[in-house]
């Protein structure tokens, strides 16, 4: 425990040295994602980046969003693997073993991942959701 309650817990660089190595890391992956090329395409990061109001010329601050983009895509979908398995698994342990392992991503496992990150989604129910999704609203019996 800090024992200067109006000090920082947050470490800054003690000398200038280490400022200094900061700021080359900082230029050098600057510079590095001129060379990259990202999954997501530079065009649709400008669109999208420019129909929220946000507009800069520098194709390197456009590449950072699409890799922080791909990032945030590649742990939802790990965070959606997660809960299908374990989705699954729950299903094989209440019936018998079955020689088909393959893994199917329901749009509920997507929806857990999601709200993990502060996103609702809600979707349509469709007629394999449920027994009475098909029926009209005063016929169904909920």
């Amino acid at each position: 425990m800090n024992s200067n309650p109006g000090q920082s817990y947050q470490q800054q660089p003690s000398s200038n040295s280490e400022r200094h190595d900061d700021d080359a890391a900082l230029s050098e992956f600057l510079a590095s994602l001129m060379d990259y090329n990202p999954t997501i395409p530079d065009e649709l990061v400008e669109h999208y980046l420019t129909k929220s109001g946000f507009q800069c010329p520098d194709v390197r601050l456009t590449r950072l969003v699409a890799v922080a983009t791909q990032k945030f895509i590649a742990d939802v979908a790990t965070e959606s693997l997660q809960h299908c398995k374990a989705r699954q698994s729950s299903v094989v342990k209440d019936k018998k073993q079955t020689k088909d392992k393959r893994l199917i991503l329901a749009m509920e496992d997507l929806s857990k991942a999601l709200r993990e990150y502060g996103i609702n989604v809600k979707h349509q129910e469709y007629f394999g959701d449920s027994p009475s999704a098909g029926l009209d609203p005063v016929l169904r019996e909920e």
